[in-house]
């Protein structure tokens, strides 16, 4: 009775985690965030390689008016290479500056519509979710230093490859905020892996502890949880009476060695992965939707059936009480939107695969009612180039380009910042990735600045500004 009086206690305290205004510095015990937040959850959508932003979401017309014409040869060169945004880059592979000297001008590739009340024009490539637009801002502005395929991981920590490893954003909303859901993790990747070898994926906790580490899930609704099933059967009560000794034998070691952050964080994996036997399949039990459900994410069609299965798994996830799902999508190991040459036939593909269930993902978390406590970012690493490389395709670009955000407290149907007229250097109300993240914490109720880790100096620009005016 007295252990069942202390489980309810901490399950009762969990439960009644304050929406009042907090001065304490580091996390709360309780998850208690430091100000009443606006979202409980976040979905990050990442497009690897380096989704078009002149084909997608910023459209420049002056790159069909100069269409052949080196950059010397238009009114815009000085603009471009005396800017003192031009030194905005840190070269992880030798000589991969872009070649402004050389390239010509590639017009746009694919047409734009203005949609929705607002009028925002979206790309043809993107029919689905330009019918979102009225629920999304549009960040046209965004820069970012690595101009390779480490921008991937720039983007989710806030720190250049070249510095190093660094907790990701994914770690920190982990670290900064309790739990939801006692049987599922709380930082979850799903979707084509990439960098493996490099901070974890992009699931990287660093410093904050390994117990803050993302894990990932890959979804097989066949086979939910690899590695989950005994060798042997093994009823019910035989594994009570096994996980009752393990917990016995890990509540001891972890007196013996208190202060063995790796030991205290196996000890909650094992836990959790306890937990997660049930959990996950019930969340992979795809065929419980509805025939309409699998339509809208394009379940019954070969070409966006495979990331529709993601990204419904990923509503079913938050539904469930996960904090923080980020989603990859575009395999090999830079990520196949990096369309060097046929732009066109690269990003038809591409878009032909995600456009339908981003948009199936966003009408679903709407009419569930969930897109009000969830933040959805659609990212990619960079842009590509205005100019054209190999045969009609662009190169890396992290000068200037577009991220989106729905859901959550943020303001929707608006058009933020602005690229110069090439759509080359971000110009207008000029964003670094990590105000995306600062943007987050603003909504989940956390103040970074509070999260400061003992000896561990955080420069500042890692904080970043969270983008007012994109919150309603």
């Amino acid at each position: 009775m007295s252990l069942a009086g202390v489980a309810l206690d901490a399950m009762i305290s969990q439960d009644l985690k304050a929406e009042t205004p907090t001065d304490r510095h580091g996390p709360d015990p309780a998850g208690r965030p430091h100000f009443p937040p606006r979202a409980k959850s976040v979905i990050w959508l990442m497009m690897r390689g380096g989704a078009s932003h002149h084909e997608g979401f910023d459209p420049k017309p002056a790159l069909d008016r100069y269409a052949g014409k080196t950059l010397a040869e238009t009114p815009f060169h000085d603009d471009v290479v005396k800017s003192p945004y031009y030194r905005n880059v840190r070269e992880q592979v030798l000589n991969n500056v872009i070649k402004t000297d050389q390239a010509r001008v590639l017009p746009l590739q694919k047409g734009f519509r203005a949609s929705g009340e607002s009028g925002t024009e979206v790309s043809d490539w993107w029919p689905h979710t330009r019918e979102l637009v009225d629920e999304m801002a549009v960040i046209r502005s965004m820069w970012t230093t690595d101009n390779n395929h480490g921008a991937q991981l720039e983007f989710l920590s806030g720190r250049h490859l070249l510095d190093g490893c660094f907790p990701t954003v994914g770690a920190w909303i982990h670290y900064g905020l309790g739990s939801l859901s006692d049987n599922l993790p709380q930082f979850l990747s799903i979707g084509d892996r990439g960098m493996e070898s490099q901070c974890a994926g992009g699931t990287d906790a660093q410093y904050l502890g390994p117990e803050h580490e993302g894990i990932w899930l890959t979804v097989d609704p066949k086979n939910p949880l690899p590695y989950a099933n005994s060798a042997e059967t093994i009823s019910r009560p035989v594994q009570g009476i096994k996980r009752d000794l393990l917990s016995r034998l890990q509540a001891q070691a972890a007196r013996e060695y208190a202060a063995d952050d790796k030991l205290r964080a196996r000890i909650k994996s094992y836990d959790l992965a306890f937990r997660m036997q049930t959990a996950i399949p019930e969340v992979m039990k795809l065929d419980d939707e509805t025939r309409q459900t699998h339509s809208l994410y394009g379940l019954d069609n070969p070409t966006t059936r495979s990331f529709g299965q993601k990204l419904l798994t990923t509503r079913r996830l938050v539904e469930e009480g996960v904090r923080f799902v980020q989603v990859f999508h575009g395999g090999g190991a830079a990520g196949a939107w990096d369309a060097h040459s046929n732009l066109i036939s690269n990003h038809t593909n591409m878009c032909g695969q995600a456009d339908k269930p981003i948009a199936g993902l966003l009408r679903d978390l709407k009419q569930r009612g969930l897109l009000e406590e969830t933040v959805v970012v659609w990212t990619s690493e960079f842009g590509r180039t205005p100019g054209v490389q190999g045969k009609n395709g662009r190169d890396h670009h992290n000068y200037g380009f577009s991220v989106w955000m729905a859901g959550g407290g943020i303001k929707g149907g608006v058009v933020h910042g602005a690229t110069d007229e090439l759509g080359f250097h971000a110009v207008e109300n000029r964003h670094y990735v990590t105000d995306i993240h600062a943007t987050l914490f603003k909504l989940l109720g956390i103040d970074a600045r509070r999260l400061e880790i003992p000896g561990r100096k955080r420069l500042e620009i890692d904080y970043g500004k969270p983008i007012h005016d994109i919150i309603a």
